[in-house]
């Protein structure tokens, strides 16, 4: 409801900015199995608060620690909200699930963060679901309030530094390779004693502020640590995206979300370079895309600029976007622009089949001269077209595609060789056990496109886009009117 509460805190202002509905699925009984009707009880929960209230974007902050994932079918929790999110149009967050403390090694400090990656600490039930936003942990604070207080004196040392990821998060990928997490948010931080080396956070300035549901029985904060605390951040940044874009579907907020989101720099330092191979999996592994920067989050900027567009398509078809990038962008030299491409779509999935989505879309950035010659060599080569641009590229389309959120940026140093227009082509081609069961119908998904221009003093990139795009519809109005004649 409130966002980041420390922050409000030493703000001294609490500002409500959503409407929070809270559903109880759990008895307090801690000695009942539970997990037998999970799936079952979360459906009646979801369809009836979604009837009732008209709820779209659902915080499901739960792992359950008997499901942690085998890396074959996707079941149980996840294939149900895979379900729901296409049937209902409905957001789901969930987090990837923590270690528990007697399962860190002996000597966590220094092998850490290398047991993040053993089968263990492999997602938990509903982590794996495509369809919805799967939420990893990284750390904030670096010591904890006795160490802040006592410097001299007490000898705690903190797992992970800040912005590293979160000492007991869970890493990905999800059904095969797909991209999970996909972002990541502050989940507080773990300490070791020196004496004994004994785990713990002890709620003592390592975890994440958060309103006390007990409070009448004491402080009206408490703190905690996990990625069920990450969870809600991310979907607090979804509904306020929402009250921004009120027509938003679920794809266009994850697009959103994954089109802003960044890998920090922390990680890249302790996980490797993202520019090669053994530190890009790492880091995919446990941090997805990486942390949302809202700089841009809930509107454009002069320097930078969001694009949107929500389409269907149909199977085995392209559909081909040419991008407003205005002649000021390739301008003056060499300098770093970006271009940031994120898609998302909610499949129909079936946990029976070998191939769990049903539908498959994938996109390519190109530059070309014309569009001319990007739709030819579409034709010639329907799934491989005229080759991605490689250059300067983050994640390239095989690294990506096997998720329903795939997102990359390119960074352009100089105006491309092939030219200087640039366009975001979108493939689908189904499974084949789509066509045993009915005509496929025309696909929705959703695309979102960031133009950064940020070492440009002074520049007005925001304005130039806009009058590009309206030029072109005032274009296609009297295309129409010349055609009515």
């Amino acid at each position: 409801m409130y966002g980041d509460v420390d922050n409000a805190i030493q703000q001294r202002q609490f500002v409500p900015q959503l409407r929070l509905f809270s559903g109880k699925v759990f008895e307090d009984d801690e000695q009942k199995n539970q997990a037998e009707f999970v799936e079952k009880a979360v459906e009646e929960a979801v369809r009836d608060l979604h009837e009732q209230y008209g709820c779209k974007i659902f915080n499901l902050s739960y792992g359950d620690l008997n499901k942690v994932y085998d890396g074959r079918h996707v079941r149980g929790l996840a294939y149900t909200l895979d379900r729901l999110t296409r049937e209902l149009g409905v957001l789901f967050v969930v987090p990837t699930g923590n270690l528990q403390s007697y399962q860190l090694p002996q000597d966590a400090r220094e092998q850490y963060p290398n047991y993040l990656f053993e089968e263990q600490a492999r997602l938990l039930d509903p982590a794996t679901a495509l369809n919805a936003l799967t939420v990893g942990g990284i750390s904030l604070f670096e010591a904890t309030r006795d160490a802040q207080r006592y410097p001299d004196t007490i000898e705690d040392h903190i797992l992970a530094r800040a912005n590293q990821p979160f000492p007991l998060t869970r890493r990905g990928p999800s059904i095969n390779g797909a991209i999970k997490p996909d972002v990541v948010e502050h989940a507080g931080n773990f300490a070791l004693l020196r004496n004994g080396a004994v785990p713990h956070h002890a709620r003592r300035g390592l975890g994440v502020i958060s309103l006390n549901g007990g409070f009448a029985a004491g402080s009206p904060f408490s703190e905690g640590i996990g990625t069920s605390y990450a969870a809600p951040l991310v979907a607090h940044k979804a509904a306020r995206l929402l009250a921004a874009v009120p027509d938003a579907t679920p794809n266009l907020l994850r697009a959103l979300i994954g089109a802003h989101a960044r890998w920090p720099g922390a990680c890249e330092t302790l996980l490797g370079p993202g520019y090669r191979s053994e530190g890009r999996e790492r880091l995919l592994q446990l941090i997805g895309y990486g942390r949302v920067d809202d700089a841009a989050l809930y509107r454009s900027l002069d320097n930078t600029v969001t694009l949107l567009a929500e389409e269907r398509i149909d199977s085995d078809k392209h559909h081909f976007f040419e991008l407003p990038v205005p002649e000021s962008f390739w301008a003056n030299g060499r300098r770093t622009r970006e271009i940031t491409v994120a898609l998302a779509y909610s499949p129909d999935v079936r946990t029976t089949r070998l191939d769990y989505r049903r539908t498959k879309l994938w996109f390519n950035l190109v530059v070309a001269d014309s569009l001319d010659d990007v739709t030819r060599a579409f034709q010639r080569n329907r799934e491989e077209g005229m080759g991605e641009h490689s250059n300067g590229r983050w994640l390239s389309n095989e690294t990506r595609k096997n998720g329903t959120l795939q997102v990359s940026r390119w960074e352009f140093r100089q105006v491309p060789v092939r030219g200087d227009k640039v366009f975001v082509v979108v493939t689908r081609q189904d499974s084949a056990w789509s066509h045993d069961e009915h005509r496929a119908e025309a696909e929705p998904y959703a695309l979102a496109v960031v133009l950064a221009d940020r070492e440009q003093a002074n520049a007005q990139l925001y304005a130039q886009v806009q009058a590009m795009l309206q030029a072109r519809a005032q274009a296609r109005a009297r295309a129409r009117i010349g055609g009515m004649g």
